[in-house]
């Protein structure tokens, strides 16, 4: 094991489960806007494991109710793949999306490295819908769905793992869920699974205090966990960088990186996603893109955490 504390950086620039482009260009401005640099300032060991293949949404009317199923499966394999490789590697793996279905990926490739995580899902939207529930065909709402092999999910995408379901409703915490800006499928099926749920309006309250007790939550029963952050998550008119252009709800956006300082502190913590970062709604010179991914870089690295994780925990 390194010395220093060890992160892997894997790109995932895809947009095939997304509503329109943009997200496939998150690894890119991250990079190129100072996340990898600001990392090592705080002291992390690097390794840049690169990006998996490119791919730029399109419209799918073959399949106008699942689009670009192929496209969001190959993704998830790629980056499970590089998940698993940099976890043998006793390296704590930072995916860097794209659109919310590489969560998929990140969870397959966990368990295929021999880890039986929970999953905290740090995010306004559940993502429990399936093809049958709603009519707009886009996967990224529908990842938790086929993480849980839901009633009318896809085959290809809830058996692309070494398990199914790839993961169990008691080893899931929803972290920022708004119930306003859920489906009532979604709903209906967060109820009938009787999941856990911190919500948004108890982290706004104390974004520290909320996710000290998620932690608790995720922790129950396992011994590792995933953080999977839905920039979505942050209010838009606060921090104009996600895929939802939706404004004034959400979380301010130091609320939620104070909440992100707790998650990514415990010990526990095997991996983190980013997902649905869209670089081409913040400030043209890059300047809201370089504010995030140096915020980011703080809370990865524990500089601002109460309780710092350990370099023996990577």
């Amino acid at each position: 094991m390194k010395h220093e504390p060890s992160l892997t950086l894997i790109g995932a620039p895809t947009s095939a489960g997304a509503y329109a482009p943009g997200q496939e260009d998150a690894p890119t401005a991250l990079r190129r806007h100072g996340l990898a640099d600001a990392l090592r300032r705080l002291g992390a060991y690097v390794n840049d494991d690169g990006d998996i293949e490119r791919w730029r949404w399109r419209p799918d009317p073959g399949e106008r109710y699942a689009q670009n199923v192929p496209a969001v499966a190959r993704g998830a394999r790629a980056v499970a793949e590089r998940v698993a490789a940099a976890l043998k590697d006793e390296s704590l793996p930072l995916v860097l999306g794209g659109d919310c279905t590489i969560e998929l990926g990140t969870l397959s490739g966990a368990i295929s490295a021999g880890h039986d995580p929970s999953l905290l899902y740090f995010d306004i939207h559940p993502d429990m819908n399936t093809p049958k529930s709603v009519i707009d065909g886009a996967l990224d709402w529908m990842g938790v769905a086929h993480m849980l092999a839901e009633p009318g999910t896809v085959e290809e995408l809830t058996t692309l793992g070494p398990r199914t379901p790839l993961c169990a409703p008691e080893r899931l915490v929803l972290f920022g869920h708004d119930p306003e800006h859920s489906t009532p499928w979604e709903r209906e099926r967060i109820a009938h699974h009787g999941l856990r749920e911190i919500r948004v309006d108890q982290i706004a309250a104390d974004p520290a205090g909320a996710a000290r007790k998620a932690v608790e939550l995720v922790t129950d029963g396992a011994d590792r966990y995933l953080v999977h952050f839905d920039v979505d998550s942050i209010d838009f008119t606060d921090m104009p960088l996600s895929e939802n252009i939706g404004r004034n709800y959400g979380l301010s956006f130091e609320a939620a990186m104070a909440a992100l300082d707790v998650l990514l502190a415990d010990e526990k913590l095997l991996a983190l996603t980013v997902s649905e970062l869209n670089p081409h709604h913040g400030a043209e010179d890059g300047s809201t893109v370089k504010t995030f991914a140096e915020r980011l870089a703080g809370s990865i690295a524990g500089s601002t955490a109460p309780e710092p994780r350990s370099k023996q925990a990577l």
